[in-house]
């Protein structure tokens, strides 16, 4: 995908640099594992957990981790059959997933592994917003805007007459789930007409290309393409917020400041010393790799709950 290329370089100079002290999270022995671990799910999440596979290969380097990327529910869908260990997630599992893992005896744990901000991006030569309110957004992609609200004056009176175009992700993302419910009251909801694709680097074009365009996804992809697209404040009910790792971590920039996971597949992590391996450095780790990767790293709080996790597997 795309979007991991402007990490590459990032997260190798990280690796370097925590080399050292992740030495000590793999295992106090300094013992050297092999094998294979395979991970898929989130376009939001997926980077995530390739930068934390990049740093782990300065520890352990006979172990591939493989980061496939189909969206959350795409993701979920190889999880709950069994075929990997790890799935990235920009949602908690829902009902539906968790029964098809139980029904395939897939036992799992979810661990919060950092923060997110999902950010609403404009072209860079639209002047005439800065900030836009919830119910601005709820306009613009409520299903029955499809075809009839085409136009940025039909969103407020104040905005010029200029043609929406409208970009962001399909509907097998844990983004757009988490947006749609956010903005619209149910998750799916939304109109259909609009440009979608589990490549944000699609949207970061399409938004860039056309002045009337909009589109959204998570904050990283705002911070790695801020010299190309607009990021809006967002109006919650409370004032304009604009997306940062302080005001995701605070709660302020909401509705749209998120946690994002991973799901670890219990039997995997108990017979395979990749995964154990893996997995232990990820969430002992978890803060560096987040700051190294331009994501919102845990609170403390959410830091603790991250460590009872994965004691829990243990």
């Amino acid at each position: 995908m795309n979007r991991t290329a402007p990490l590459a370089a990032a997260t190798i100079l990280a690796a370097l640099a925590l080399t050292a002290c992740a030495a000590e999270s793999v295992g106090d022995s300094g013992e050297t594992v092999s094998g294979t671990v395979v991970s898929d799910g989130s376009s939001t999440v997926g980077p995530l957990t390739k930068a934390a596979s990049i740093q782990f290969a300065g520890v352990q380097p006979d172990v591939a981790v493989t980061v496939q990327i189909t969206g959350t529910g795409g993701g979920f869908r190889s999880f709950c059959s069994g075929e990997t260990d790890i799935s990235n997630a920009s949602r908690p599992i829902d009902d539906d997933e968790a029964a098809k893992c139980e029904a395939a005896g897939v036992e799992f744990t979810e661990i919060v592994i950092a923060n997110d901000g999902i950010s609403v991006v404009v072209n860079p030569e639209n002047d005439w917003v800065d900030c836009i309110t919830v119910d601005q957004l709820r306009k613009i992609w409520a299903p029955d805007a499809e075809g009839t609200v085409t136009s940025w004056n039909q969103v407020d009176p104040s905005f010029p007459e200029v043609p929406l175009a409208l970009f962001g992700p399909g509907a097998d993302s844990g983004t757009f789930d988490y947006f749609t419910e956010a903005i619209n009251g149910e998750e799916g909801s939304s109109r259909s007409d609009y440009t979608g694709s589990e490549d944000d680097d699609v949207t970061v074009q399409g938004v860039k290309a056309d002045e009337g365009a909009l589109g959204y996804f998570g904050f990283t992809y705002l911070e790695e393409n801020a010299d190309v697209v607009k990021g809006l404040e967002v109006d919650g009910g409370d004032g304009c917020v604009a997306p940062s790792v302080e005001t995701v971590q605070d709660g302020t920039y909401a509705p749209l400041g998120r946690p994002l996971f991973i799901y670890v597949n219990n039997d995997s992590y108990a017979d395979e010393a990749a995964v154990k391996a893996f997995v232990d450095y990820y969430v002992d780790n978890a803060d560096a790799i987040a700051q190294s990767s331009l994501f919102v790293p845990l609170t403390d709080e959410q830091t603790d709950t991250a460590q009872d996790e994965l004691a829990s597997l243990g």
